[in-house]
């Protein structure tokens, strides 16, 4: 091996000297010093040594502080001119463990003798010691870390939050769009409720319609977002779960059905929850007497021959609405039966009532007990006798000439509940009440 040993090289204008080969090194003996060759403002980044505790920093030298385990301070060096320092937030944490940072001395941070505090998430710093008047002047100070949210990001609808959840509501059409997944599978499984439009009730003159029919009801609650979920929860049922990914998902929420129809279906995803079914209409206008229609939860039959209408159509499971109650015809007096609710089957009409609706039922899926999609109370025909009453869940009361509930005409679903119309009697439309979609996930 040939080895050049070189005590001074002259300085020569306008050439260049060239020290090392491709992929050598050209380094400097123990006990040599350089001049000349300096810093460019970058520091030596100490990735082998991530910083945990209290530490004294060294000039020329970069760090990660890790503050998970709690706050600590990073010591300055002495300050001399041109001395640099640069520090990471490595896990994200400042904002709650800050990172203190201590000046050497008498020496000052931006003009000040104290220390500095490092309090904002994801946040890096460089300082620059520049003289003894400012001291440690910061260079650059950036918040903009890129670091993969490992949470599930979404939009649309009215959002709240409820502990660690977010609660997306749409009382009308919308998009739920899923901009970044969670990197924990299960959170992606996300909670929903979605209720369709209750039935409406109307009738031609001379005849009555039935207890509308509310919108079906499906439930399904995530294990990561706890609540107390209604007694139709779906989940564990495989067809039932919706797992959302990167993409906008339309939502559909159903209209409640004006005059004497049914209610309109809601959709979430591969969820659809089927309008409420419309009571029937008695003789002697229209006949043939029109029976009652089938949905998520079915109308009221009325006197004479006209049966209820089936719930739970088509079928799901578990059930999302249950049938209206039968009509009476026992002259002088007639009652018609009410409309089905999610938690149970409208009531028979009797001779001396209009049936009640078929109760809705509770969820706290939008963070306090809510009971909805409650069946539309039957009208009742003749003096001292009471519409059917509506059902807690936004169903609406019959008409019946005698005594509150039911006194004179029908009421509507309430709106966003699913509720059925109370039935109506001559020259009388109501509406049901619109649906709901409720999406809720975990989010941190």
């Amino acid at each position: 091996m040939s080895k050049i040993e070189v005590n001074t090289v002259e300085p020569q204008c306008g050439t260049t000297l060239t020290l090392g080969g491709c992929g050598q090194t050209v380094a400097l003996g123990s006990g040599a010093s350089q001049t000349g060759f300096g810093r460019t403002g970058t520091v030596d980044w100490q990735t082998g040594s991530i910083k945990t505790a209290t530490f004294t920093a060294a000039n020329g030298e970069g760090y990660f502080a890790n503050t998970t385990g709690g706050a600590f301070n990073m010591n300055l060096p002495a300050g001399s001119a041109g001395a640099i320092v640069s520090v990471v937030d490595y896990a994200s944490t400042f904002a709650s463990n800050a990172l203190t940072v201590v000046p050497n001395g008498s020496d000052k941070i931006g003009g000040t003798a104290a220390n500095a505090n490092l309090s904002t998430e994801g946040q890096s710093v460089t300082l620059v010691f520049v003289d003894a008047t400012e001291g440690w002047v910061t260079v650059n100070d950036s918040t903009e870390n890129i670091v993969q949210n490992p949470n599930l990001i979404a939009t649309g609808g009215c959002v709240s939050i409820c502990g660690n959840c977010k609660i997306h509501t749409f009382t009308g059409p919308g998009t739920f769009a899923v901009s970044n997944i969670s990197t924990t599978a299960a959170n992606n499984t996300v909670s929903y409720m979605v209720i369709a439009g209750g039935a409406g009730s109307g009738a031609n003159p001379g005849s009555y319609s039935g207890g509308g029919g509310a919108g079906g009801f499906r439930e399904v609650k995530s294990p990561t977002t706890p609540y107390t979920a209604s007694p139709l929860d779906g989940y564990p049922s495989s067809p039932n779960r919706v797992t959302v990914s990167v993409t906008s998902y339309p939502i559909t929420v159903g209209a409640g059905g004006s005059g004497n129809n049914n209610g309109s279906n809601s959709i979430f995803s591969t969820v659809t929850s089927a309008g409420g079914g419309k009571g029937a209409l008695c003789a002697p206008v229209p006949s043939p007497e029109k029976p009652a229609a089938a949905g998520g939860s079915g109308g009221g039959g009325n006197f004479a021959t006209t049966p209820a209408g089936a719930g739970n159509t088509p079928p799901t499971t578990p059930s999302q609405g249950n049938p209206g109650g039968t009509g009476l015809n026992t002259p002088p007096a007639f009652g018609s039966g009410g409309g089905g609710g999610a938690a149970c089957a409208g009531q028979n009409g009797s001779s001396s009532k209009g049936g009640n609706g078929g109760a809705g039922i509770s969820t706290d899926i939008s963070g306090s007990s809510v009971i909805r999609a409650g069946g539309g109370g039957g009208f009742a025909v003749n003096s001292g006798i009471n519409g059917g009453t509506g059902a807690p869940g936004g169903g609406g009361d019959g008409y019946g000439p005698a005594g509150p509930p039911g006194t004179g005409p029908a009421s509507q679903g309430t709106a966003n509940t699913g509720g059925g119309a109370g039935g109506a009697a001559p020259n009388t439309l109501n509406s049901g009440g619109s649906g709901l979609v409720i999406i809720r996930y975990k989010y941190q």
